[in-house]
């Protein structure tokens, strides 16, 4: 029966980290390689698109336009191109560079100081937002529709400035802008010391009679990334609306749908998120409600927006009126994006994609971050995590220990009964059953374990794989991106013959030590009677090798750790319960039986 019972879970691992593998990793990556859809350098052409629907009369007036599509501008925008007059405000704090472009007020130049593209810190730092020209256009604006109330700041506008200005958390920037009927826009920009951005505007009208005008918000990009595992980690269109909730729109369902319009909402937040950053529009707390949107097109140029459009203001001749909006760009940082939640913005953590087990990756995530400030190092916090998980799950695995150890002990007296009752199926199922009772044995503790650790596992994967704390984090030696697979290969001699080998071949020494300490394991236990239980089980780890030597490096270092800590468990308990270690014997047999045969 326990030959069975391992054999029947030897089966389902097997089964079920091939069809995941499959499905979470290779079907993606092709995916993404057939269907990335990146703007080319020279097709730079205005898409043609329809204005868009009419919002509903409870948040805009009658007859105005709804939030401008990428490329809609009043004026002739087809090779996208700046005015000569525009120029361009520098952007300067401790975490970004880049500038504003004064025309359109357009965040559309913005690079994260503290991120490289490789783990060379001489590498280029991370371009997050890249001007509509660029094949890889990426932008945040905000602006003003309405109708009969003169020319509003949108795409189009040019903004005026004092010169020599300078946006730093020190120092805001101030733009004005006055149309041709008498309104007054003067817009101040801040920043704080990371990523959030923020917009107040103070509008005034100076004409004759009241203006309706209708403020707006968008981040737009003209490229898909390619997500190498969609079903790992979410990639598209976001938002956190209300009632509404958490909206995830991925890439490929807004371009089958074109457009999203969740219900209007009086707080929340919509963006766009990458794996490992985001851009997130936050409308004003106190500005009244405001109807999100999430869109794309496929005319033209195709692009992917999220926008949302607020309640109209009314202006009456000589009135003001003031209208806050933020803006988060840059890098989601776990601490600092659960900051922004508690200083007020609803639910703002679930900017960051927790997966299914969100209940356990978070807090295994704080664990892990808060072993790592008193370590210095990610890779000794996974480990010291590892530890504690396993002390977590002695009592069980303990157990289960004892459970496969007694097993062992009353091997030969169940090899008796299948001899005897060969014929009688039902009487030898009996007798086993009275034995396991007389002893105390429960012949499926051994499979609790595996199975309450299978969640662990995978919220483990997915902290090291979507958090971005992981991203570039060294261990030791050769590793230094617990985030990427290990870089060596016993193919190549672990870098001695300069030689570049496929995916498949880059077996490194960790997934090395990880199928040792499988294939030690294993051994542990007897040898099963059935030739194909044996062969399955000797080649299982040589399978797993292979396929998790594509996986995240701390990730297979825990599954090494892991089964060393449960190698030296089980020898002890087996021991102490009187039971044969049969580590030796079964690799003894191995090479006899190869002698046999030849």
């Amino acid at each position: 029966m326990e030959n069975n019972r391992n054999f029947l879970l030897a089966m389902a691992l097997s089964i079920a980290v091939l069809v995941g593998w499959q499905f979470f990793v290779v079907n993606p990556r092709v995916d993404a390689q057939n269907g990335a859809t990146v703007a080319e350098p020279g097709s730079l052409q205005t898409p043609t698109v329809p204005a868009g629907e009419p919002q509903e009369e409870a948040f805009v007036p009658s007859g105005t336009e709804s939030v401008p599509l990428a490329g809609e501008t009043p004026q002739d925008t087809a090779q996208q191109e700046e005015t000569p007059e525009a120029g361009r405000l520098t952007i300067e704090t401790p975490e970004l560079s880049g500038s504003i472009n004064l025309q359109g007020a357009r965040l559309d130049d913005l690079h994260l100081k503290g991120y490289h593209e490789t783990v060379d810190d001489s590498s280029p730092t991370i371009v997050l937002l890249s001007p509509e020209a660029n094949a890889n256009g990426y932008f945040a604006e905000f602006g003003y529709s309405g109708q009969n109330v003169g020319t509003l700041p949108g795409p189009a506008t040019v903004w005026e400035a004092a010169e020599g200005q300078t946006l730093t958390p020190e120092t805001p920037v101030e733009l004005t802008y006055t149309n041709e009927q008498g309104i007054t826009f003067a817009r101040e920009i801040s920043v704080d010391a990371n990523y959030m951005f923020q917009v107040r505007d103070s509008v005034t009208n100076t004409g004759a009679a009241p203006v309706s005008i209708t403020p707006y918000g968008r981040v737009t990009r003209f490229s898909k990334p390619e997500v190498a595992a969609a079903f790992v980690v979410f990639e598209g269109l976001i938002g956190v609306l209300g009632e509404d909730g958490l909206n995830e729109i991925s890439y490929s369902s807004i371009e089958d749908d074109g457009r999203v319009a969740p219900p209007a909402s009086q707080s929340g937040w919509l963006g766009i998120t990458d794996k490992y950053w985001a851009t997130a529009l936050i409308p004003g707390e106190g500005n009244g409600t405001f109807q999100p949107n999430f869109r794309y097109a496929s005319q033209g140029r195709a692009f992917y927006q999220s926008d949302y459009l607020s309640q109209a203001v009314t202006l009456e001749p000589g009135a003001t009126s003031e209208v806050t909006s933020r803006l988060f760009a840059g890098a989601k940082v776990v601490s600092l994006v659960r900051g922004y939640e508690e200083a007020g913005i609803d639910r703002f953590t679930q900017l960051i994609d927790w997966g299914w087990f969100f209940f356990i990756t978070r807090p295994m995530f704080t664990v892990i971050d808060w072993l790592y400030v008193l370590t210095g190092n990610f890779g000794v916090a996974i480990l010291l995590v590892t530890v504690l998980v396993k002390l977590i799950f002695f009592p069980l695995a303990n157990k289960s220990y004892k459970s496969m150890a007694n097993m062992k002990r009353v091997q030969p007296r169940l090899m008796e009964l299948r001899e005897k009752y060969a014929d009688d199926r039902m009487k030898q199922q009996q007798e086993m059953m009275r034995i396991y009772k007389e002893e105390k044995i429960n012949p499926a503790a051994g499979c609790w374990p595996v199975l309450v650790q299978i969640p662990v596992f995978f919220a483990l994967y997915k902290v090291l794989y979507v958090t971005i704390e992981m991203r570039h984090a060294p261990f030791f030696g050769w590793i230094q991106d617990l985030a990427a697979p290990d870089p060596t290969s016993i193919f190549n001699l672990f870098g001695l013959i300069p030689i570049d080998l496929p995916m498949f071949l880059m077996i490194g020494v960790w997934p090395i030590l990880m199928g040792i300490s499988m294939f030690i394991q294993m051994k542990l236990n007897p040898l099963p009677p059935d030739p194909t239980q044996q062969m399955i089980f000797t080649w299982m780890p040589v399978i797993f090798t292979f396929m998790l030597a594509t996986f995240p490096a701390g990730l297979v270092i825990y599954w090494t750790w892991n089964n060393t800590l449960s190698i030296i468990q089980q020898s002890v308990i087996m021991k102490r319960h009187g039971a044969k270690i049969e580590l030796f014997d079964n690799i003894r047999a191995m090479f006899k039986r190869k002698k046999k045969e030849a």
